[in-house]
């Protein structure tokens, strides 16, 4: 790779590892003028594509599929700071008008002296100021793309709407409406081994979504034994679940309280609030979605009422606000059941948050 300032016909395709050679064969197959060469200088996940006429970027974008983003390489320079934003910088001049927004985006990749925010402040700077444009991290108009292979940077400059965002505009936090749900669950009792594993299995579903509480719900006198197994499920589940949240999650994780109560007292204690039941004998859910909207606006905390091997009692539903079918004609598995019901809640309600405070 010999640096110029000049535009250079080449192109780096990112794909995953281990298909690098898999994807340059096939880029090589579709467009024979075109070398692609798997894990340049060693790094994998890579395949440079040389020998461009032109369009190339976009076919490869449609005929591909092991290409997972295409991108079309506008300068190459020295890695060095300093190089790399006054290339940057004069080909912005060009490409990023002054009522646009940008970010700077560098991967780097090999042993250097400086780090990726490194070069994005020194970038960042020279190109706002070659520009006058405005930077803007979140929902940029322009990526100022840099590519560190050890001693040669690799510049680009590409549309905003090429970034895969976890959340953007017209996208809301759904985690706003389970912050006041509890779930009411009926313990599943039986053979230990069982119970223990849908406690687990349990566990983990309310805890995927952080709902306010989890209340184990059991009718009367129940076997102590069966019961101890499952709640010992259900803490492991949520435990396992919480772990893996702290990990990968960049805001604060929230364990979900585990708390235990008759369902009938419950039901007694709670009746001022509001109350869903999920079971087959009621609306689907797709017809009661203004309803639904309604008591998520008006309850502080809205309790999802869910059986197991036993469906929640008749004598509940006059108490409950609302009896919902999640599936019409499924019998939903006592695990699911829950999940079912919150990812139902939320896709129905999603378009509604906008704005507006459900807290």
């Amino acid at each position: 790779m010999n640096s110029s300032s000049n535009p250079t016909p080449c192109i780096l395709v990112k794909t995953s590892l281990n298909m690098e050679k898999v994807t340059a064969a096939r880029i090589e197959e579709e467009f024979p003028w075109l070398k692609a060469k798997a894990s340049p200088l060693g790094f994998k996940g890579l395949v440079l594509v040389s020998g461009c006429r032109g369009g190339e970027a976009e076919a490869i974008s449609e005929k591909i599929v092991e290409a997972d983003r295409i991108i079309p390489i506008h300068r190459i320079t020295e890695a060095i700071p300093e190089k790399i934003a006054s290339e940057a910088a004069d080909l912005a001049r060009d490409l990023i008008s002054r009522d646009e927004c940008f970010a700077v985006r560098t991967v780097r990749r090999g042993k250097h002296d400086y780090t990726s925010i490194d070069v994005n402040v020194v970038v960042g700077d020279r190109v706002k100021n070659a520009t006058g444009a405005c930077v803007n991290l979140t929902y940029p108009d322009k990526i100022v793309q840099v590519e560190i292979l050890q001693d040669t940077a690799m510049i680009s400059i590409l549309p905003g709407s090429i970034e895969w965002k976890k959340m953007r505009p017209g996208k809301h936090d759904v985690t706003r409406l389970f912050r006041k749900l509890s779930i009411i669950q009926m313990p599943y009792l039986g053979p230990l081994e069982a119970c223990r594993k849908m406690g687990v299995r349990i566990g983990r579903e309310v805890q995927n979504f952080e709902v306010k509480e989890l209340v184990i719900a059991p009718i009367g006198k129940v076997d102590a034994r069966q019961l101890a197994e499952f709640l010992i499920g259900v803490h492991e589940g949520i435990e396992s679940r919480y772990r893996i949240q702290s990990k990968s999650y960049h805001r604060k994780t929230r364990r979900v309280p585990v708390y235990v109560q008759d369902l009938h007292q419950l039901v007694r204690e709670r009746r001022d609030e509001i109350i869903i039941v999920l079971e087959p004998e009621g609306e689907p859910v797709s017809k009661v979605a203004d309803k639904l909207w309604e008591l998520f606006r008006r309850g502080k905390r809205i309790n999802i009422l869910v059986g197991s091997r036993e469906g929640i009692p008749l004598g509940v539903y006059r108490f409950a606000d609302l009896v919902v079918d999640i599936a019409p004609g499924v019998t939903l598995s006592t695990e699911y059941a829950a999940a079912s019901a919150l990812i139902a809640f939320a896709t129905i309600l999603h378009d509604r948050l906008g704005g507006l405070d459900v807290e």
